[in-house]
């Protein structure tokens, strides 16, 4: 097979990235890669604790494409095993632990979505239960013995909570040697992984050698910041935009991050061969807001299609430059013409508890035909004239009373 030169493909793989290990080692991967017509093997550990992805995912997965587009393989790992033991990168206390099952079933998206980026004909997917289910006691036993406590240590997470004298469970320290061994099972020449994840890579660099394979090039990547412009991008943090946001919120929350992310957004989540991209970045200095609306514009194009993205545009200068109501919103016929709006609220899925519409209203993020609503016990009287409920920024239903004739 046919590759780039060295230097063109060191120019699209050092892009963006946090840290190489080492970068004397890959050149010498891709010299050999170019030399035998061989691709090289790019693994990428998928974690499915949570079945949706939000662009921090992106950036990994952009990396990942960048590979494949290059002529290498791409091998994306599901840790449906590793994900019942829990990843503890970052925790302060020991984190919960999947079923078998629950990993499996929010495995089952994270291709689907993934695929909005990399090439589904050229990745291979795989599940590390596969090979580490099928590992005996006396197989964790010897991998266990290739590893000290004292090295376990040295993660940041770990001693922290070690000085604290927090609870670390054994079986955590199990997880990066797991991941290790997904290394060492798939013979891999590179592994990327967001900055959280270098201590899990370099076990499993160091696993490879131990087992007697040329162990893997490391590859970090950098933590997207969220909508928030503080903390990593995580929807637990509700500062998260994710692939599967409808086009309108994923250009409503694009708009929202402050502008210094601007740069960062457009060079982390843009294709690096998008001539668009250079046009943001020019517009930043001098007219950021237009800069802003052309990243959202191209996000929303590259998750969903430009005429998608045209009409969410379209939606949010209507809603919140207008400040009109949108021309598509649901309609919801209710039995009742005077109806709590705390009942309201959850009958048309604007809250999924009664707790929560009682926090909506006592936040002030919900207004009735554009009159904010204060009281929390407000009832609501309704006709077959349709009232507009508005749910925050950027949800709009329409509630009347049902006809009866």
């Amino acid at each position: 097979m046919l590759f780039p030169p060295i230097k063109e493909q060191l120019d699209i793989i050092v892009s963006n990235v946090v840290e190489i290990i080492s970068i004397a080692e890959l050149e010498q991967k891709l010299l050999q890669s170019l030399k035998t017509g061989q691709p090289l093997k790019i693994k990428l550990g998928a974690d499915p604790s949570r079945p949706d992805l939000h662009l921090g995912h992106s950036v990994v997965l952009r990396k990942l494409r960048e590979f494949q587009d290059l002529g290498h393989e791409a091998i994306l790992i599901i840790g449906d095993f590793t994900a019942m033991i829990g990843d503890p990168s970052g925790k302060s206390k020991t984190r919960p632990q999947l079923s078998a099952e629950e990993a499996r079933e929010n495995g089952l998206s994270y291709f689907e979505q993934a695929s909005k980026i990399l090439d589904p004909e050229k990745t291979a997917i795989c599940y590390n239960a596969d090979w580490l289910g099928k590992m005996s006691f006396a197989d964790v036993i010897k991998l266990s013995s290739h590893y000290t406590v004292a090295r376990m240590l040295e993660r940041d997470d770990f001693e922290r909570r070690y000085r604290a004298q927090e609870p670390i469970s054994i079986h955590e320290f199990l997880y990066p040697l797991a991941q290790g061994m997904d290394s060492v099972h798939l013979k891999n020449d590179v592994e990327l992984g967001g900055t959280d994840q270098k201590f899990n890579l370099l076990v499993g660099r160091d696993l490879q050698r131990e087992y007697g394979i040329a162990p893997q090039v490391c590859i970090t990547m950098p933590l997207l910041v969220g909508t928030d412009g503080k903390e990593k991008m995580s929807k637990s943090l509700g500062n998260a935009i994710c692939f599967n946001d409808s086009p309108a919120d994923m250009y409503g929350k694009t708009l929202s991050i402050p502008d210094t992310l601007i740069e960062a957004y457009c060079k982390l989540l843009v294709p690096h061969d998008d001539e668009s991209a250079t046009g943001i970045l020019d517009q930043i200095t001098e007219n950021p807001r237009a800069a802003k609306r052309a990243l959202a514009k191209k996000i929303v194009s590259m998750y969903s299609s430009e005429a998608e993205a045209e009409g969410a545009e379209i939606h949010f200068d209507q809603v919140f430059i207008h400040k009109q109501a949108p021309d598509n919103i649901e309609l919801f016929e209710l039995e009742e013409q005077s109806v709590s709006l705390i009942d309201i609220l959850v009958t048309i899925g604007a809250a999924v508890s009664k707790s929560e519409a009682r926090r909506m209203i006592q936040q002030k993020s919900v207004l009735v035909d554009e009159r904010k609503i204060e009281e929390i016990a407000e009832c609501i009287e309704l006709s077959i004239e349709p009232k507009i409920i508005r749910a925050g920024k950027r949800r709009f239903f329409k509630v009347a009373a049902r006809k009866t004739f």
